[in-house]
């Protein structure tokens, strides 16, 4: 896999980096390349929340560090990382600084516009 394939947009679902580990999230994530062929991300979880991100991609594994503005209108950081299981599906974990260091968010996503045959 090369890193123009994973250009697209994805369906996600994911759990916050606490306890609980069900789905508490889901969203769309966008990825493109900028001019040196780097990843730029961009989030959008609930409808409602904004997140974007740059990274790098090297054998199938995607790795984003990102950034977003909280309700209380502060800047969070943290990095996603993503195991490229085929080009329409992407299996990740990431942290955020200030998370609770205890536990990794999860991160599922398939491309939207899947040429992959479920079975």
């Amino acid at each position: 896999m090369i890193i123009q394939d994973l250009v697209g947009r994805y369906a996600i679902s994911g759990s916050n980096q606490d306890e609980n580990n069900d789905i508490s999230y889901k969203g769309v994530l966008t990825l493109s390349l900028d001019k040196n062929n780097r990843i730029i991300a961009h989030w959008l979880i609930n409808n409602t929340q904004e997140q974007k991100g740059k990274g790098f991609f090297k054998d199938n594994i995607l790795v984003i560090n990102f950034n977003y503005k909280g309700d209380d209108r502060k800047t969070y950081k943290g990095v996603a990382v993503y195991k490229c299981i085929t080009r329409d599906v992407l299996d990740g974990f990431w942290s955020e600084k200030h998370g609770n260091p205890l536990y990794l968010g999860t991160e599922h996503c398939l491309r939207m516009e899947s040429t992959e045959a479920l079975n």
